[in-house]
């Protein structure tokens, strides 16, 4: 996989982590502290109002509601506001999306459960993946009979599924079963997951029925037929046809050596009936081992649905921007000089590599603009600093201040 923007360490960790370069300046590391505590406190409200967007754009199509509560915002609900604010939230968070490739090749392979999925996409209109952090482990996964191989699964640490149902004409057009499943058509599913395996993606997929593969198939007909068709032609029927005959003629015939071929024939037809029943059994296995994979993942790797899904979402973009802007602007503050964006770029991915032995993609632009946006970060000519820690704490409660006026219009209107 390429490197990705995600930071996999948690917030306390990098302040502390940064903090350490002036552990004789307790004052210095108190003033740290309270910047990055009223920071959060702004971006926990930013937050706040990305998620008041994304449930009012959402609950139109919210398959949780009922069809009268979601009436209520017919002309209220935007779709398109909707999908756009769930982008931007995705994009705080350090997810991207995973392309038709990957997901292609996530179709054809399978780690864990060695079966074939069917997924009847004439059920969505629209459908992405969203992925954040991965990781490997070692895995046993049956190969024949009794023997395990122990192989190298790779696991995406977060995956959020975007499924957007076609209308009710489309799918009664195209005959889709939704099954049994509580979805109303026209609605959007949203689902988060954790430890998915990268090429076992069409597990999550709430419609995806196991199928048998075209070994599986051969295994099961091809003995069956052939080895059927053969027994009953050599040892059933001619042996059926003698004893037939010798009882409309009343002819002697060695009624002994036709009844062992019988005999043979027919214990011969129930071993190959046992074995083709071994390997539907098999299949059967199979299917039930998906099923449990797909039980484990809804109650144990399942971290969110639907609206309730925009609190991990949200959650992980507040924290995202948080570690993002406690990195550029200690980093900065270090320097003796200001630095390009490459330059901090460098200095951080490198700082990752050293000493923390983890590769990733900084997003310094990113970084840099939220540095910006709230009075921190100054550019001229292409090159970064900071203001100092005792005016960052000003202007920054400025801005925590400044959220509402509603004191100030008071005070003009009795003026």
């Amino acid at each position: 996989m390429t490197l990705e923007h995600y930071i996999p360490f948690n917030k306390e960790f990098l302040l502390e982590q940064q903090m350490n370069a002036f552990s004789e300046d307790q004052e210095k590391i108190a003033d740290f502290k309270k910047l990055f505590d009223i920071i959060e406190h702004y971006y926990h409200y930013e937050s706040f109002n990305l998620n008041r967007n994304l449930k009012q754009n959402y609950a139109l199509f919210d398959p949780d509601l009922s069809k009268k509560e979601r009436k209520q915002f017919i002309g209220k609900s935007d779709f398109s506001v909707f999908k756009e604010t769930l982008l931007t939230v995705l994009e705080r968070g350090n997810y991207y999306r995973i392309d038709q490739k990957a997901l292609d090749e996530a179709f054809n392979d399978s780690d864990l459960i060695g079966l074939n999925l069917s997924i009847d996409f004439n059920a969505f209109k629209d459908f992405e993946l969203y992925a954040r952090g991965h990781h490997k482990a070692k895995e046993k996964v049956k190969k024949y009979f009794f023997w395990k191989k122990e192989i190298e699964i790779e696991y995406y640490d977060r995956v959020l599924v975007y499924l957007n149902y076609s209308d009710e004409d489309f799918l009664n057009k195209k005959k889709v079963k939704l099954g049994k499943m509580p979805i109303d058509p026209g609605s959007i599913a949203l689902k988060i997951f954790k430890r998915v395996p990268k090429n076992d993606l069409e597990t999550i997929f709430p419609n995806a029925i196991p199928k048998m593969s075209v070994k599986d198939k051969m295994l099961l007909w091809v003995p069956g037929i052939f080895g059927g068709i053969s027994l009953l032609s050599a040892k059933v029927i001619p042996a059926l046809i003698n004893m037939y005959n010798a009882y409309e003629t009343g002819e002697t015939i060695d009624l002994l050596n036709s009844k062992t071929s019988l005999n043979q024939g027919l214990i011969a037809l129930g071993i190959l009936s046992a074995y083709c029943f071994r390997q539907y059994n098999n299949f059967i296995n199979k299917k039930i081992r998906y099923s449990k994979m797909l039980s484990d993942s809804l109650y144990f790797k399942n971290l969110g649905n639907n609206s309730g899904a925009f609190y991990s979402l949200l959650n992980s973009s507040e924290e995202e921007v948080m570690k993002e802007t406690i990195l550029a602007y200690s980093f900065l503050h270090k320097s003796d000089k200001p630095l390009s964006a490459e330059e901090l770029d460098s200095q951080i991915e490198s700082w990752f590599k050293t000493q923390l032995k983890t590769d990733l993609d900084f997003d310094v632009n990113d970084a840099l603009l939220k540095l910006k946006s709230i009075g921190l970060g100054v550019e001229n000519n292409g090159k970064w600093e900071v203001i100092p820690v005792k005016e960052a704490l000003i202007t920054i409660d400025e801005l925590w201040d400044n959220v509402f006026q509603y004191n100030q219009n008071v005070s003009l209107l009795k003026n």
